[in-house]
């Protein structure tokens, strides 16, 4: 089975997030949207699309996005099959959480880290 599979987003909190959020549009010409963050669309090596895309967000310091972890951040991993990996984890020890959410987004589960990280796991839609 394979695990891991790649980055799917990354989110981190922020201070002021509306601040931090209109700084990275302008300066470096991220398309933040009105739900704090953006989507970039996977390409080829000549600019065509293919299927994939990584999330990027910033969310307000008071957010409990990731709860229960303390951190300011949290990635989210590209996976082929959830169900199995977080069967896997649990079978290996690790600390899986309970809840598994699937939605027209994908399929989302969550591991704790050894160090208290919360950990994304996202098997998107197929053909994604």
């Amino acid at each position: 089975m394979k695990r891991v599979t790649g980055i799917g987003g990354i989110f981190f909190k922020a201070k002021d997030a509306p601040s931090l959020q209109a700084w990275y549009k302008r300066h470096l010409g991220i398309d933040v949207q009105v739900w704090g963050g953006a989507s970039f669309d996977w390409t080829d090596t000549e600019g065509k699309p293919v299927a994939g895309t990584t999330a990027w967000l910033i969310d307000p310091q008071e957010s409990k996005h990731f709860a229960p972890s303390a951190a300011s951040f949290m990635v989210n991993y590209r996976v082929e099959d959830l169900h199995a990996l977080l069967k896997a984890l649990k079978e290996e020890g690790c600390n899986v959480l309970e809840k598994v959410d699937d939605s027209e987004y994908g399929k989302f589960g969550w591991v704790i880290d050894p160090e208290g990280n919360k950990v994304e796991l996202w098997q998107p839609p197929q053909g994604q």
